[in-house]
């Protein structure tokens, strides 16, 4: 079956003038154009292809790989806006469309969005959509605490920076726990905080609990083996320095030092940490 939005596995069959035709396992084709063939190829050779529909709706293959597939999620610029809707680049010749309904706040050209890609059933096109939270589901998790997960940052509230979840579910990373720059449509690991009533799930970008102290205590590490084994922080100091130094909580920056200084691998003095 040859899947729209998709990179299909096909076999090469036969060469015509206008390119080479592919063809899956059960007998369907698509077109190569000519500007996409390789340069040597044999029938009956398996290729890789991105398969969408052209300007005439009809599914074409490309090898060239798109920014966004099908069910997927990323940032994307518009290019122009039409009285229809948007269009994006998504990395292929025929830009990619975002109708007005599915436009969370009215695009732009020149500018950024976080979209989903889906496949319309009434038209069997490739759209975008900006609506992320619509293809977002937290009814049944397949998290749990403590999980590691991919995210990516959706949009922020008043409260912290709201994130996608493993590409289906939706999160919150709280505001005192974000300690370094993020932005939207950044792709980070985070870790599954909290199940919170209703399926709301809490985010951190670190790991939790005692969790937590060994890549903080290795992160120090690195930052006393960087600076000839010293470091002007402490247990007394600000947690806006040590934010800006190390990315990382007081909290956690003192369950990290506390760590280190137990196995008696840095030594503690009143105007800094010292590596032992």
């Amino acid at each position: 079956m040859i899947t729209l939005g998709q990179v299909n596995t096909l076999e090469i069959i036969r060469e015509t003038d206008h390119g080479i035709y592919l063809m899956d396992n059960e007998d369907n084709e698509v077109l190569l154009p000519n500007r996409y063939v390789p340069t040597s190829f044999k029938i009956w050779d398996k290729i890789d292809v991105f398969v969408y529909l052209d300007n005439e709706e009809r599914p074409v293959a490309t090898t060239d790989m798109p920014y966004i597939k099908c069910g997927e999620f990323a940032l994307l610029r518009c290019n122009q806006v039409t009285d229809y809707g948007a269009f994006l680049d998504w990395g292929l010749v025929k830009e990619l469309f975002c109708p007005f309904k599915e436009q969370a706040f009215k695009m732009k050209p020149g500018g950024w969005y976080l979209v989903h890609c889906y496949l319309d059933e009434k038209t069997n096109r490739l759209v975008a959509s900006s609506k992320t939270n619509s293809f977002l589901d937290n009814t049944n998790l397949t998290v749990q605490q403590f999980d590691e997960v991919d995210i990516i940052v959706s949009h922020p509230s008043d409260i912290g920076m709201n994130v996608i979840v493993n590409k289906i579910h939706s999160g919150l990373i709280y505001k005192d726990q974000i300690f370094k720059d993020i932005s939207v449509g950044d792709k980070l690991k985070g870790i599954v905080k909290k199940v919170r009533p209703g399926n709301k799930l809490d985010i951190s970008l670190g790991q939790i609990g005692y969790r937590n102290i060994e890549p903080n205590a290795e992160r120090i590490l690195h930052e006393l083996q960087d600076n000839s084994g010293y470091m002007n922080l402490t247990d007394k100091s600000s947690p806006e320095a040590i934010k800006e130094q190390l990315q990382m909580s007081k909290k956690n920056f003192k369950k990290a030092i506390g760590a280190l200084y137990k196995e008696r691998q840095i030594e503690i003095k009143s105007d800094g940490i010292y590596l032992l």
